[in-house]
């Protein structure tokens, strides 16, 4: 029998591996689509609406092509719980099918999960943080780690650590990030920094790459790590805030009369011609 779930290359095991011959009961069941319950470890929590409704549309003039994965139930006599295919499933229903072809297989609670996490890196369909919140279920509730992930997966360790540092940014970014308000890579950029929240608002608001991005976090950065022995708390704290909000480097020399220098220091002659048109409609 042919598997219908051909390993990809460039993955870790792929569905083939995981699931095994001798585990698929058939390939052509088809069953009624009211017996199937979602599957509790899903990992992905986001299902686009338009894409669910063009799948819909796809479902109704072609059928199901690719058949569902299930385990029977446990808890429920006579259901099955849907492993991987949730898409399918959801706009399946929508399209008003009464029965959908599904592949049985025997999985326990961490096959089960294995399953569903291959299939959506395969068809990436998980965003950065579902991705992340996937390896850590793994880690935390099935005795993973970080190298044994990686091995499962097909991706480097790097790729494992960087994508669990993303669950350490706050909340608020990690929203942002499940709506694609800003990338896995201005996220990368923000891990660490205690005013992460405000340069997140600020990517949004001002449409920064991830380029400008690191910039301004180097700006910043490189701002705050300098010893200004002479400087007022006060002086370093304008620094600070004003480098924060034009995007450059401030430098603020007062003097004892409270006369001084105030100076900008810009990359690229975007920055000067931005600086000058504030100054220009401001004064």
């Amino acid at each position: 029998m042919i598997n219908p779930f051909k390993n990809k290359k460039g993955l870790g095991r792929g569905l083939s591996s995981l699931i095994g011959d001798s585990d698929i009961k058939s390939s052509n069941d088809k069953i009624s689509i009211s017996s199937i319950i979602p599957n509790k470890n899903q990992p992905r929590k986001i299902f686009e609406k338009e894409a669910l409704e063009d799948l819909k549309n796809s479902i109704k003039e072609r059928g199901i092509i690719q058949p569902l994965i299930v385990r029977r139930s446990n808890d429920q006599n006579g259901m099955f719980e849907l492993i991987a295919g949730e898409r399918r499933w959801q706009a399946a229903q929508s399209a008003g099918l009464h029965e959908v072809p599904v592949v049985v297989v025997e999985a326990d609670n961490l096959k089960s999960l294995e399953l569903a996490i291959i299939e959506n890196v395969q068809r990436k369909d998980l965003n950065p943080i579902e991705e992340a919140e996937s390896y850590k279920n793994l880690i935390d509730n099935f005795g993973y780690d970080q190298d044994k992930v990686s091995v499962f997966i097909g991706k480097s360790r790097s790729h494992i650590s960087n994508s669990l540092r993303l669950l350490s940014l706050p909340e608020k970014i990690i929203e942002m990030i499940k709506n694609e308000k800003i990338s896995q890579g201005h996220a990368k950029v923000l891990i660490g920094l205690d005013n992460a929240l405000l340069l997140a608002e600020k990517i949004i608001k001002k449409k920064l790459s991830v380029r400008q991005t690191e910039s301004l976090v180097r700006i910043i950065k490189n701002g705050s790590n300098k010893i200004y022995k002479s400087k007022d708390t006060n002086v370093l704290a304008t620094e600070k805030e004003l480098a924060e909000k034009i995007g450059m480097r401030v430098i603020l020399n007062n003097k004892k009369n409270n006369s001084g220098i105030l100076s900008f220091e810009y990359k690229d002659i975007d920055q000067l011609d931005r600086l000058i048109r504030v100054i220009k409609n401001n004064y």
